[in-house]
């Protein structure tokens, strides 16, 4: 098959440590490659932000990633791009009638899919929706700090009643599409992947302190993450190191504003001792950061879906997470890790110590984890279903609502 991913913020081409890097650049570029090496012709679709950026790079054999002109070619917030992707969703359906026609489009968050039923209204090709994140979700969590542009929420509703299949990536985000009025019979559950040859028990370790045990967290230093109420929990966990990798890659860590918050409230409760920050890594380094550690924590308020846990458990370490979205599917509570109420540090404090206290029980959880990730979450598996999917939906396409694409031009 011919495939479209539309990833309108998220290119698979991104280096991490930018702003908007995240789990969908990771997610879209190992999709796209997985579709690729099962035989399918892929292009990935994303919005140009760089004037010199070619038109269309060769990614890896199989795999183009297209520019879109959509608004000034420049970075710009996520936040900021709803008003493109009129033009966005035009110009793919020029694309799509004039030149590469794909068989079906899979579209990642929900301006993607905005952008997608416009391009389907005029070319008829069926629209898969991926949305990495639910504005219900975030506005529940960050309030009045949700950035999101007003109308977000009605969107992503009327999204999940026209596209042609909404793909969920775990049980907590059906039921949480369910309470905005789109059909369980309208979605399937298909995880994320892991990159099952990188992460691997095997390998090299990251340096680590003699006499300590040492927790880390991978991601972006940002406040729903939950870094603060791990920091708050390390001083009832004194024999362990705290290590958070991540950061911004374009200037050092100590400048980004979070990291700086989160080092004084290390201060302030006497572990900044114990509190380091690697900044940014790159990605072929990741697997011995998670190697050199004892347990990976995942203490994110929310998370959608959350890579981080599969990459440590691929990698036989084992993870303690809030019991939130994606974490109550990935890790097994009491076989692979741990989960804990959200946002609760002395429980988050007393299973951390708990399980540092067992070396035992951290190796069979280790185990069990990097089977489980290399027998349920590797991305050929992720890519097979997808393509099951998109063969379902080529067999009935239905017209997109005239009213949401006029709405989303506008």
């Amino acid at each position: 098959m011919r495939v479209a991913l539309i990833s309108e913020h998220a290119s698979p081409l991104a280096q991490p440590g930018g702003p908007d890097h995240g789990g969908q650049n990771t997610h879209v570029a190992a999709l796209a490659v997985s579709l690729a090496e099962a035989g399918h012709e892929v292009r990935v679709y994303t919005r140009r932000d760089n004037p010199h950026a070619p038109d269309l790079v060769q990614m890896h054999p199989g795999v183009a990633v297209a520019h879109v002109p959509a608004g000034p070619a420049a970075r710009l917030p996520k936040d900021e791009l709803l008003p493109f992707m009129g033009a966005f969703g035009r110009w793919l359906a020029d694309e799509w009638t004039g030149g590469w026609r794909p068989d079906v489009a899979h579209a990642h968050f929900w301006m993607s899919g905005l952008a997608a039923l416009t391009a389907r209204a005029r070319a008829g090709v069926p629209v898969v929706q991926t949305f990495h994140a639910l504005g219900t979700v975030k506005r529940r969590f960050q309030g009045d700090a949700d950035t999101s542009p007003p109308g977000r929420i009605g969107y992503e509703r009327v999204l999940g009643r026209q596209v042609d299949r909404v793909i969920a990536q775990c049980r907590d985000e059906v039921e949480e599409l369910c309470g905005m009025g789109v059909p369980r019979s309208a979605m399937t559950i298909i995880p994320s992947g892991v990159d099952s040859a990188r992460f691997t028990p095997q390998g090299r370790c990251a340096p680590r302190e003699d006499g300590l045990s040492r927790l880390l967290v991978a991601g972006r230093l940002v406040p729903r993450k939950g870094l603060g109420d791990l920091i708050r929990a390390m001083p009832r966990i004194p024999d362990a190191e705290l290590v958070l990798v991540g950061g911004p890659a374009d200037r050092p860590v100590g400048e980004d504003p979070e990291a700086a918050r989160l080092l004084t409230a290390a201060q302030r409760l006497g572990v900044a001792d114990r509190v380091r920050f690697p900044g940014a890594v790159p990605v072929e380094e990741m697997p011995a950061w998670y190697r050199s550690a004892d347990v990976v924590v995942c203490p994110g308020w929310y998370e959608p879906f959350g890579l981080t846990a599969l990459e440590a458990m691929a990698c036989g370490v084992p993870v303690v997470a809030n019991a939130v979205g994606g974490y109550l599917d990935t890790v097994v509570d009491g076989v692979t890790g741990a989960l804990v109420r959200p946002r609760d540090v002395t429980a988050l404090a007393d299973t951390l110590r708990r399980l540092l206290s067992d070396p035992l029980q951290l190796a069979q959880l280790g185990a069990a984890g990097a089977d489980r990730a290399r027998s349920a979450y590797t991305w050929t598996r992720t890519a097979e279903r997808l393509a099951s999917v998109y063969q379902d939906v080529t067999a009935s396409v239905r017209p997109a609502s005239p009213a949401l694409a006029d709405q989303e031009a506008s």
